[in-house]
């Protein structure tokens, strides 16, 4: 029996799991690594120590597992989109840390960018904001020393983190970018799936430091043999979000998901359409898979399960999975509405200067109402990115696939299915991510003959159905966009 290897490179952890055909976990490794924060605002990861615990634990679920390079029919990646990585060709030593997707030091180059924005969006499905990797590579070339010069020279490459985990594995064989990583730097059009020399320009970007575009599903070189004992092909890869569409079956036009994870991320399948917004969502690239791009919009909220985690570090309770049941020991908030805008406010009111806020405390107010609220919160926020999807398509969406850390709160997606009058689906791995890069890796290798093989090996684990009057469903959203309304006021 063969099996297929994911490699799920995240924003606080490097992980590795190892799929049956089935879909069945064989064997898992985890490595967390440090977040470095230089400044107010700014979010930075040490490169190498990204690469290190991914190998790490990739080695680690192999041994685990009792396999062999031979054991494994291939390698897919998904990562953490947008952070940025520059590094020397000849020796591989990064130039400076990773720049993450969260980092908001790039604001005033973002801004600078908004009257081209109109041109931006067209291109790239994308806003001016310093989310993209445009800009952080922008600042990298700008702010350390001789890197400018090293890059026009042609000494330096540029990748996201997939390409430089490919580049690391194929012992600097092999710099490429697949489409899904590629269109979230702010430097590539997704109508032609090409660099642009317009966007690299008005960044002031030298396009010889930028990989090959490659689909997600194909050959792109083989790990090498010092690593596992001997070659294994790396045949998949794609950014984390698309990773979790593919992951959840969203094969068909219409079908939507969200991933609760550090962050929150609403997608939805629009087939070969590229369905620009009109409400603050991004037009992305879903996919590219036997000569065919799949497209999609997609809203992103910047903080989920880092809000329970930061309630966790203040004590609120011992470990995350305890907040169900604390909340649930309230009957409501009472009257308590949390905005965890704690790097700004993502889609749909880019906004990267708003702060988090806490409205309604009382005397009378409990960690448990707070815990409750935070929930609640996250749901709200879902909702916020749901009610733009439905605008921009004119579809009602009835079914939502959820997956990430948070969807195994009961609570938070009872919360979703009745604050956003949606069917809240859960399947019985909410691995989704990982299993979507596996997916597209085995699909290159003929490991899996088609989608409908893939179709057959998921279940449902869950199903929420909406259960709460519109007349209440309208007073909870009309007083959470009061509180964004406040919380925005502030820096104004």
């Amino acid at each position: 029996m063969k099996y297929i290897m994911a490699l799920d490179q995240g924003t606080t952890s490097s992980r590795t799991i190892i799929w049956d055909k089935k879909g069945n976990v064989v064997s898992t490794a985890r490595f967390k690594f440090d977040q470095i924060y230089p400044h107010e605002g700014w979010v930075e990861h040490d490169a190498m120590a990204i690469w290190e615990t991914q190998l790490k634990s990739a080695q680690e679920a192999m041994k685990l597992a009792n396999l062999t390079y031979e054991d494994i029919a291939a390698i897919g990646i998904t990562n953490q989109r947008e952070t940025t990585v520059v590094w020397d060709k000849a020796t591989g030593e990064p130039v400076y840390n990773a720049i993450v997707w969260q980092c908001r030091r790039t604001a005033d180059y973002a801004a600078k960018l908004k009257p081209h924005e109109e041109m931006i969006k067209t291109k790239t499905g994308l806003l001016a904001d310093p989310y993209f990797s445009g800009t952080k590579l922008a600042w990298i070339l700008e702010n350390v020393p001789g890197v400018r010069e090293r890059a026009e020279k042609g000494e330096l490459l540029f990748g996201t983190i997939e390409c430089w985990l490919i580049w690391k594995l194929t012992g600097g064989k092999v710099h490429v970018s697949d489409y899904s990583n590629a269109c979230r730097t702010m430097l590539f059009d997704i109508n032609t799936c090409k660099w642009d020399e317009v966007l690299c320009n008005l960044l002031n970007i030298p396009m010889n430091m930028l990989p090959t575009p490659v689909e997600c599903s194909m050959h792109y070189g083989d790990a090498e043999a010092e690593f596992f004992g001997g070659p294994i092909p790396i045949t998949g890869a794609c950014g984390d979000q698309q990773a979790a569409l593919f992951g959840e079956l969203c094969f068909n036009e219409g079908d939507a998901k969200s991933t609760y994870g550090t962050g929150n991320f609403l997608l939805m399948n629009t087939g070969s359409k590229n369905v620009p917004s009109r409400n603050g969502l991004l037009s992305t690239i879903a996919w590219g898979l036997n000569g065919k791009v799949t497209y999609a919009l997609e809203g992103s909220v910047f903080i989920c399960a880092a809000a329970m985690q930061w309630m966790k570090s203040l004590g609120f309770y011992p470990h995350s999975y305890e907040s169900e049941e604390m909340a649930k020991t309230v009957e409501d908030t009472a009257g308590v509405t949390i905005v965890p805008a704690f790097a700004g406010l993502g889609a749909p009111y880019w906004d990267p200067e708003a702060r988090g806020a806490i409205f309604g405390i009382t005397r009378a107010t409990k960690k448990e109402h707070i815990i409750r609220a935070m929930l609640e919160a996250i749901a709200m926020q879902n909702e916020d990115l749901l009610a733009a999807m439905e605008n921009d398509t004119g579809e009602k969406i009835n079914t939502l696939k959820v997956d990430g850390g948070v969807s195994s709160n009961n609570l938070c997606m009872q919360m979703q299915a009745d604050i956003s009058d949606v069917t809240v689906t859960r399947y019985t791995s909410i691995e989704s991510t990982a299993l979507g890069a596996g997916y597209l890796a085995g699909l290159a290798v003929g490991y899996f003959e088609s989608l409908d093989d893939i179709i057959n090996n998921r279940e449902v684990a869950a199903t929420f159905t909406p259960n709460m009057s519109e007349d209440e469903r309208a007073a909870k959203i009309k007083t959470w966009k009061k509180a964004v309304a406040a919380t925005r006021m502030m820096h104004e």
